[in-house]
């Protein structure tokens, strides 16, 4: 999973946590965690392009949640990032291997095809069950005051 991801779910709750109703920029984003504009910008458009942030152009322009909290999953993040392809692809290394049938699909016979299915669908399961307001609320619990540090921070600068 490409840096992208944890780069997306930071964005989504740090504009959770920004003034009521402002866009913030992608490049006051990336500064709060020091991370290159572009780069990020380029996250934020694909959370965009899955309906998850607007992008709003202009000198007040920037990114919005399009969603509650409560609404968007981890899954939707991921899914948004790196696309709703498994991580697993069975390449069907058996077609090359001693007594094997070239014409065979194995992806389907291959007992560790089936198991990295199995796992790929839980870890999505683990994730589509888990909300953007779930972390949220686990991170205020720790650190009540990340909403305001976050909300100062960005308006700062």
């Amino acid at each position: 999973m490409s840096e992208g991801v944890e780069w997306a779910l930071h964005s989504c709750l740090n504009l959770a946590w920004a003034e009521s109703g402002t866009a913030v920029t992608a490049t006051k984003l990336a500064a709060f965690y020091g991370l290159p504009a572009a780069y990020l910008n380029k996250q934020l458009q694909a959370l965009a392009r899955a309906g998850i942030v607007t992008s709003t152009s202009g000198p007040r322009g920037g990114f919005r949640l399009a969603k509650a909290l409560k609404d968007i999953t981890l899954m939707d993040v991921v899914v948004a990032i790196e696309g709703p392809d498994a991580a697993f692809r069975c390449q069907q290394i058996l077609r090359s291997g001693p007594d094997a049938d070239p014409t065979a699909d194995y992806r389907t016979a291959c007992v560790i095809a089936q198991a990295m299915s199995r796992a790929d669908l839980a870890w999505r399961r683990e994730l589509a069950a888990q909300t953007l307001a779930d972390i949220r609320a686990t991170v205020e619990s720790r650190s009540p005051d990340t909403p305001e540090l976050t909300r100062n921070r960005l308006a700062a600068r």
